[in-house]
């Protein structure tokens, strides 16, 4: 008990906490906009591979690292497109869709890189971003400033859901399309729109790993986040709030088993380790996704006209 402790009063092991959570706070808002839409986007996964690389490659090209974090957005922003050209232009099966668009933004990443990089050993490295030193905050002067960014859009993502007319039209869509239809809105427009911008988001989430959290690309290193941003917005009930703790929750698991596997000893495996932080977000996923209200329509398509 004393050595776990010592773990929550390192400031060093809440620094790591709020940087592995980045990226799922992103992806997580990414994955929540999309779905109040009514639309799953299980492309998140090689979306925010995509957008890893390509804003990587920029940087390492020469743009500027905000240029880079643009160059991936605009990667998920033509990806999220794609999906909802087949699932709300056509209507096909947005799981299908979903997956494979995450398997063609990973192929195709992973030969753009055995391309630009044909006889490299080692990864490339570019200069990541700088902490923000000049913050006052401990904890928060040691992240990034794609840290900053993915915590102020949870607010600002929370005001345009439930204040503004566009949130009130994404809500509309997501739970009753033949009703906003009857309002004039236009649900294939406002899908499409909502994929577009989560999908950018997803873009941006993958960023971070590259400019960020680590100065190089290599494969493997999304290594399941996106799936976990998909269970995290059931977690939070589509709600921006609760996804802003359930990313924070699962990178405290994540952070924790680190940190116990420096300390436990050689009784226990490795990986028995790296199941807790999965094990426990699973359990608290299915305590609080028995409450959770979804939105009607999700997963719903939609031609207009149809009752």
């Amino acid at each position: 008990m004393s050595e776990f402790l010592d773990i929550l009063a390192n400031h060093a092991f809440w620094v790591a906490v709020l940087r592995i959570a980045t990226p799922l706070i992103l992806g997580t808002l990414g994955v929540l906009w999309c779905e109040r839409a009514g639309v799953l986007n299980l492309g998140i996964e090689g979306i925010m591979v995509a957008g890893a690389f390509t804003g990587w490659l920029a940087v390492y090209s020469g743009a500027s690292l905000w240029q880079g974090v643009a160059v991936a957005a605009l990667t998920g922003a033509v990806l999220g497109l794609l999906h909802a050209f087949l699932t709300v232009g056509l209507a096909l099966s947005q799981h299908v869709s979903g997956l494979g668009i995450t398997l063609l933004a990973t192929a195709l990443s992973y030969y753009g890189y055995r391309v630009s990089f044909p006889k490299v050993s080692t990864p490339p490295t570019i200069t990541p971003f700088a902490a923000m030193d000049w913050l006052s905050l401990p904890v928060l002067a040691q992240q990034t400033p794609l840290t900053l960014l993915a915590l102020l859009l949870v607010p600002v993502m929370a005001y345009v859901l439930y204040i503004t007319p566009v949130g009130l039209a994404v809500r509309m869509v997501g739970e009753n399309p033949q009703a906003a239809e009857g309002q004039g809105v236009s649900v294939a427009a406002v899908r499409t729109g909502a994929i577009v911008a989560g999908s950018s988001l997803m873009g941006v989430a993958g960023a971070f790993l590259t400019l960020s959290a680590f100065n190089a690309f290599f494969f493997n290193m999304v290594n399941g986040r996106g799936w976990i941003c998909v269970a995290l917005v059931v977690f939070a009930s589509w709600r921006p709030g609760k996804a802003l703790l359930g990313a924070l929750l699962f990178a405290f698991f994540d952070a924790l088993q680190l940190r116990l596997q420096q300390m436990g000893d050689a009784v226990l495996p490795y990986q028995l380790y790296l199941m807790l932080p999965y094990v426990l977000s699973i359990v608290a996923l299915v305590l609080v996704a028995r409450k959770a209200s979804y939105p009607q329509a999700l997963m719903k398509p939609y031609r207009k006209g149809e009752r």
